[in-house]
């Protein structure tokens, strides 16, 4: 392996990876660090979660020096809310030992707390196409000064629209620029595209010779399941041996909320993070993931990019994705940094098709699913889950059964003879024919009668006086006509 020391990496920078026990350098950042150094355009490839963010990020701090000017010198361009912060988190480390500032633009926050960033003179700016382009058209974003760009997950933005946003944004920079993409995947208009704004780049892709499609260090299990049986099969992945934090995709933001209530009711420590969440929520719950007080984190593919934490044991396809490269994306969140990940796929009847497709271009060699139910013994043996494993932790609340309000009258009354029960005493009102109940603990401390007004009584718990009816027009009260 590889040090960073060895790469030709400023000291300070090494001292603050060395700080988080990162030391030696991964394949990709071997081949693209000592080229970006100096000012080579890259086009970096790799599979994700092999690095690329310390492959471009690394270069991008040690150009613009110990103490850069105040203002935007660096710009990186991510295409999701997720991998913006991401890339921020690892972008501030780099930099904790220098004056350099890194503020990260991303929609579904306030401008406020952004804009006074850039006041102040933030020099590394990471942020999503849409708040970019926003905040540069109110000209509160000067990107005329920033030599330094990087475009991640470019075939990412490409699968969401983003490729003329990108293309404003070249048209806001300097001609003279180092500029730098990366990504899993490099369809054709990503190569176009950097044909048009690159200058001569270098095309580097760290795979290894025999390494397949996929990552060799994760273990892809595909099922095929019945929609109404998929709860119960996670809920027992769930309790697999040596099973840690577990990512769960789901096709449509509605599903990602319904699992997530269904298996927090089964006692598990689940969290969502899907579109109909504010940016705030989504925050809280990847944060909650990361530091380990939710173990289960269920989200939908806007999440997929964003997710980088090194001890996700599992990822469990609760709807297979559309197609090949969302697959690699989605499983990518297990096995990284070297280590090994399980990766569940459950195929539901309807969706044979999509699976066939991705199965052809994954070379993975099974076309046909092995029908799997939550009772199916070789469920157990391939994922260790132990004998006898229920959908359900033993430690889970029961649900309280909501009482009937009159059995909660009949529940919270004194038995008759109690010595709980409140005194009674009988006493007949004049006016009155029967004889009022009335309990010591209804009358006020002052002895006046009832409260509500509703009866025949006033408040001091006299009969109220019959009231006198007037007549338009007819007789008094003595038989006298009116006048």
């Amino acid at each position: 392996m590889t040090t960073f020391a060895e790469l030709g990496v400023d000291q300070d920078i090494v001292d603050a990876l060395a700080s988080k026990g990162i030391v030696d350098a991964f394949p990709i950042q071997e081949q693209t660090i000592p080229l970006g150094l100096p000012g080579q355009d890259i086009i970096g490839q790799a599979k994700t979660g092999t690095g690329k963010t310390f492959g471009f990020g690394i270069p991008v701090v040690q150009r613009l020096g110990l103490n850069p000017e105040h203002g935007v010198k660096a710009l990186i361009v991510v295409p999701t809310r997720e991998l913006a912060v991401q890339v921020y988190e690892d972008m501030d480390m780099l930099t904790q030992n220098r004056s350099t500032s890194v503020v990260a633009i991303y929609g579904g926050k306030a401008y406020e707390g952004q804009i006074e960033q850039l006041k102040a003179g933030a020099q590394i700016v990471v942020g999503t196409p849409g708040r970019l382009i926003d905040l540069s058209n109110q000209r509160l974003l000067d990107l005329s000064h920033a030599t330094e760009v990087v475009l991640d997950e470019a075939d990412k933005m490409l699968d969401l629209g983003f490729l003329p946003d990108i293309e404003k944004i070249f048209t806001k920079l300097p001609a003279v620029r180092h500029t730098q993409l990366f990504s899993a995947t490099m369809p054709g208009p990503i190569v176009a595209l950097a044909r048009r704004f690159m200058s001569n780049p270098i095309h580097i892709r760290a795979n290894d010779p025999d390494e397949g499609l996929t990552q060799a260090n994760i273990e892809h299990l595909v099922y095929r399941a019945h929609s109404l049986d998929k709860d119960e099969i996670i809920a027992r992945i769930l309790q697999a041996e040596g099973r840690g934090k577990t990512v769960i995709f789901t096709r449509t933001k509605r599903a990602a909320q319904k699992l997530v209530d269904e298996l927090s009711d089964r006692g598990f420590n689940a969290a969502a993070v899907h579109g109909d969440m504010s940016q705030e929520s989504r925050e809280r719950s990847m944060a909650a993931f990361k530091a380990g007080k939710r173990d289960v984190l269920i989200a939908t593919d806007v999440a997929a990019r964003g997710i980088d934490v090194d001890d996700v044991t599992h990822v469990i396809n609760h709807t297979i994705p559309d197609d090949e490269k969302a697959y690699l994306h989605r499983v990518g969140r297990t096995g990284r940094a070297g280590k090994t990940g399980i990766a569940v796929t459950f195929v539901d009847w309807d969706d044979l098709h999509k699976w066939a497709l991705i199965n052809r271009a994954l070379e993975f060699g099974q076309p046909d699913p092995v029908e799997t139910y939550s009772s199916s013994p070789h469920l157990y043996t391939e994922l260790g889950i132990p004998e006898g494993t229920k959908g359900r932790l033993v430690t889970a609340p029961k649900a309280s059964v909501e009482k009937k309000p009159a059995e909660r009258r009949h529940a919270d009354k004194p038995a008759e003879g109690s010595s709980d029960a409140p005194r009674r005493r009988r006493r007949r009102t004049a006016g009155d024919e029967g004889a009022v109940t009335e309990t010591a603990g209804d009358r006020s401390p002052g002895g006046g009668g009832t409260h509500d007004g509703g009866g025949k009584e006033h408040h001091d718990g006299n009969s109220a006086p019959r009231r006198r009816r007037r007549r338009r027009g007819g007789s008094r009260a003595d038989g006298t006509p009116a006048a």
